[in-house]
C-alpha cells in the first residue's frame, strides 16, 4: 500500500481486506504489586494474537506478509480494542490496554492511527488508557521514522512503550534517540534474578535510567514468588508473568489481592 492511498482514505473502513486468514486476542494482566490501592490487581492488560483454533502468536505472524503487513498491524488494534470494550476493561477503573504493533506497516504515523481513535470513540475506550508496545526485537529500518511515529502517538494521547527491553542490542540506543512511557524489562533479564547477582546488578543500573529520564518501568516473564520478591526490593511495582496468570483468550483474568498476598509474601 503507498502513502498515497494512506492520505487519500485514511486507514479506517477497509483495514481488514486482504489479510487472508482470522485470528482472535488473549490478554495478559500486567498487575501493580506496590503497596497502594491498586496493589494486587491489574494496572493494564496486554493485547496478544491466537488463532481461531488455539494456535499460538507465532502461527499467527508466520501468516504475515509484506503484503498484508498493514492490514494485519491495522486489524490488530481494532480488534484489541473492541475485543478490550466488549470484556468491561473500559469500565475498570485507571485500568490500560497494551497492543503491540508493527512499527514497518505505519507508513504515516498521523493518517495511520485513524482507525485506531475511530475504534476507540466507537466503543468508548479512553484513548488515554491504551499503549503502544514495539519489540525491541523489531528490525527498525528507520529509526527516524519509529521516532516519528512515537511522538505522534504521544501527541493524540496515547502512551508508548518498548517491549523485551534487554533482548537484543538496540535498547540503549533506542532510548538514546527517544525514550517512551514505560519499558518492560525482558524475561532473559528477570529470570532467576533472585539467585543471579549479574541480573540483578543490570536491572538496577536500568532502573537508575528509567527514575532519571521519568520512563515507567514493568518486569515481564515473573514466574516465581522470588523473583517477585527481589523485584519488587528493587522498587519494581508492575509485573507481568504466569506467576500471576496466563494469557486468557477473549477473556480477562482479574488477579484477586489474597491471591497476590500468598505468592510474594
Amino acid at each position: 500500500m503507498t502513502a498515497e492511498r494512506i492520505r487519500g482514505g485514511g486507514c479506517s473502513g477497509q483495514c481488514t481486506e486482504g489479510l487472508g486468514f482470522d485470528f482472535t486476542m488473549a490478554f495478559q494482566p500486567i498487575v501493580d504489586v506496590g503497596d497502594g490501592p491498586g496493589g494486587g490487581r491489574p494496572w493494564a492488560h496486554e493485547a496478544l494474537v491466537r488463532g481461531l483454533d488455539g494456535q499460538g502468536a507465532g502461527w499467527v505472524l508466520g501468516q504475515v506478509t509484506e503484503a498484508n503487513r498493514y492490514a494485519f498491524d491495522q486489524a490488530c488494534r481494532v480488534k484489541a480494542i473492541e475485543l478490550a470494550a466488549s470484556l468491561g476493561m473500559g469500565q475498570q477503573p485507571d485500568t490500560r490496554l497494551s497492543i503491540n504493533f508493527l512499527p514497518n506497516a505505519v507508513y504515516q504515523p498521523e493518517a495511520c492511527i485513524r482507525a485506531t481513535l475511530a475504534a476507540a470513540k466507537r466503543t468508548g475506550f479512553p484513548p488515554e488508557r491504551i499503549i503502544f508496545e514495539v519489540t525491541e526485537n523489531e528490525r527498525v529500518v528507520d529509526g527516524a521514522h519509529l521516532k516519528s511515529i512515537f511522538t505522534e502517538y504521544k501527541r493524540q494521547g496515547f502512551h508508548t512503550a518498548i517491549d523485551d527491553f534487554g533482548s537484543g542490542y538496540s535498547g540503549l540506543n533506542l532510548l538514546a534517540e527517544f525514550q517512551p512511557d514505560i519499558i518492560k524489562l525482558d524475561m532473559e533479564l528477570t529470570r532467576s534474578i533472585d539467585t543471579d547477582r549479574t541480573r540483578r546488578s543490570i536491572v538496577s543500573a536500568i532502573l537508575t535510567v528509567c527514575r532519571d529520564l521519568g520512563i515507567t518501568p514493568v518486569a515481564e516473564g515473573i514466574e516465581t514468588p522470588g523473583e517477585a520478591r527481589v523485584l519488587r526490593d528493587l522498587g519494581i511495582t508492575l509485573m507481568q508473568g504466569y506467576l500471576f496468570a496466563r494469557p486468557a483468550v477473549e477473556r480477562l483474568e482479574a488477579t484477586p489481592v489474597m491471591d497476590f498476598e500468598l505468592a510474594v509474601a
